[in-house]
């Protein structure tokens, strides 16, 4: 199948009509809003009419037309209001979820909907169109977990607000004709917590071939991370891990994105002496961000509640070594010793240790590490990813794309 055919799907089916419904979407940076950007834009590219409904990301709310990764598409916004806990969130209204739902799939008449997540949009896109008899694909990219910090809610009462939430999630998902997740580990956890026993482990994809990869010899020992400056990332435990590193490497440390606990963060690098060589960039464009990927060494991935992490893709793509907590989804990019190290999640010590074997390799060692993530992050093309929800959104069964490099044949392994 040529290059061409890939991107544009079976020209011979009718294409669908397909609406995502999505709590966050671009201009929102994070994996969920991205994974969504990119299939939207994958299913315009192949022909298929898209409609995406999301919360407005300012007060200004109604249908136009919106670009997004090049392509063209139908984007409804709900009115919303900004979540102040929060340093960006705008979500739309819980009360009025069913009611716009109803309003939107009786305009659009979709062949399929494909929710985001089990919440206020796609929960009401779900009911609603289980009612009509439309058929629904459910993709999860959340831990009820993590929201807890931006709730306000005191401890004594999060854990039953997370019980609450996952009975709710297994509610809203029992519509579902279809669920997906992005691996396998977090298909494993959702089936546990939502009493499927189905759950598909489809990956989030990439096109590698945006990213650049870099094997010129290095200049510096720079370590990044990219994501929201957030709690369950775990930053903390990066900027005491790289305070521990031997003054020889004369390491720094780049922090991308933005978030609420930037302020602590960079009272903690002042406060273990380390601020002059920790760069905080904030929020930057793609390809800003690729340069980023470009100029590194290595990628430090702490977070602990990864159900898959494109920035650790995108780092892949671009041929970087992945230091990461051995936690959620993690694990199933990195191969502790091949592509990177696994970490204990929490234990600043012991990443300090695997930054510095990073660091300390020479550059045939490094490279051999550089070309295992080239390798790894090749089944994870976003073309498998769009053809399989095709698929899905047909009622078609589906086996779900390989994407661990260790069920992958040594032909494989070698690009044959």
């Amino acid at each position: 199948m040529s290059e061409n055919e890939r991107r544009t799907g079976d020209s011979r089916r009718s294409p669908l009509r397909v609406l995502i419904a999505a709590d966050t979407f671009a201009p929102d940076v994070n994996g969920a809003a991205r994974f969504a950007e990119r299939l939207a834009a994958g299913l315009v590219e192949r022909g298929h009419d898209v409609h995406v409904v999301a919360p407005a990301s300012s007060r200004r709310h109604g249908t136009w037309t919106e670009t997004h990764e090049g392509q063209r598409m139908t984007v409804h916004r709900l009115y919303s209001w900004r979540w102040f806990p929060h340093d960006w969130l705008r979500f739309a209204l819980p009360w009025r979820s069913r009611k716009n739902a109803a309003r939107i799939l009786d305009a659009v008449k979709p062949d399929v909907v494909h929710s985001q997540s089990f919440l206020v949009v796609g929960r009401g896109m779900t009911i609603e169109a289980a009612r009509r008899g439309i058929r629904v694909v459910a993709t999860n990219h959340l831990m009820p977990e993590n929201l807890l910090e931006f709730t306000l809610l005191p401890r004594f009462v999060q854990e039953p607000a997370v019980k609450t939430m996952w009975r709710d999630a297994r509610k809203i998902l029992s519509l579902a004709s279809a669920v997906t997740t992005p691996t396998r580990r977090a298909a494993d956890f959702l089936e546990r917590s939502a009493g499927r026993n189905d759950v598909h482990a489809i990956s989030c994809g990439i096109d590698a071939s945006l990213y650049h990869p870099v094997f010129e010899k290095r200049t510096e020992n720079r370590i990044i991370f990219v994501g929201r400056i957030t709690g369950e990332k775990q930053i903390d435990v990066l900027i005491k891990a790289f305070s521990r590193l031997d003054e020889s490497l004369d390491a720094k440390l780049e922090i991308i994105g933005g978030g609420d606990q930037k302020r602590n963060l960079e009272a903690l690098a002042q406060q273990l002496g380390v601020a002059d060589r920790v760069t905080f960039t904030g929020y930057v464009t793609d390809e800003q961000l690729k340069t980023a990927y470009s100029r590194a060494t290595v990628l430090a991935m702490p977070s602990i509640a990864e159900l898959q992490s494109i920035v650790t893709m995108e780092a892949m793509a671009t041929a970087l070594p992945v230091v990461a907590a051995n936690a959620m989804a993690l694990p199933h990019l990195v191969h502790d010793g091949e592509n990177g190290y696994l970490f204990t999640p929490g234990d600043e010590h012991e990443l300090a240790a695997r930054l510095t074997d990073v660091l300390t390799l020479d550059e045939k060692q490094l490279e051999a590490m550089k070309r295992a993530s080239l390798r790894m992050i090749r089944p994870h093309d976003i073309q498998n990813t769009l053809t399989t929800f095709e698929s899905l959104y047909r009622g078609e069964a589906v086996i779900d794309p390989v994407t661990d490099v260790s069920d992958v044949s040594d032909d494989e392994r070698r690009g044959r």
